[in-house]
């Protein structure tokens, strides 16, 4: 039996951000595997880009990455509420 792959997930944080840390702390709960890629305050660039691919000017941003393409989770709320509905077992499979 094949098992499917973890999807990568990748979580855009800042300093300082206790919503980050909170997203951070329920994929290692659930035992999800994630990339961090931690964004300067001053890095304009970064947050423009980060904007024009997601529309959300807040931090945390969290992408999954899958055979299928990249999809948008949002941000620490709607991580907990897809880990309300299904702990986070969507991301695993």
């Amino acid at each position: 039996m094949t098992s499917t792959p973890q999807k990568k997930v990748t979580i855009y944080t800042m300093n300082h951000c206790p919503y980050c840390e909170r997203a951070k702390a329920l994929f290692k709960q659930r035992g999800v595997a994630f990339e961090e890629i931690k964004v300067a305050e001053e890095d304009d660039a970064a947050w423009d880009a980060l904007y024009l691919r997601s529309g959300m000017k807040t931090m945390p941003q969290i992408f999954s990455q899958s055979a299928s393409g990249e999809q948008l989770i949002g941000g620490y709320t709607e991580l907990a509420a897809m880990d309300s509905h299904d702990s986070l077992k969507s991301l695993l499979s």
